[in-house]
């Protein structure tokens, strides 16, 4: 995908996907796995990292 290191880092790093409404949310990886962070659509806490095509 990225043909350098910075522009990897802005596309993957902390970025996170909702697993029932598929919207992208970005938040520190800490927050996300203990369950502060929500989904502002559906408010749902399940959330996994964003693939790497």
């Amino acid at each position: 995908m990225a043909k350098f290191v910075e522009a990897d880092a802005r596309t993957f790093k902390n970025v996170f996907v909702c697993r029932s409404c598929k919207k992208k949310i970005r938040g520190p990886t800490l927050k996300v796995m203990s369950g502060k962070i929500k989904c502002r659509k559906c408010a749902g806490k399940v959330l996994r990292p964003k693939k790497k095509k």
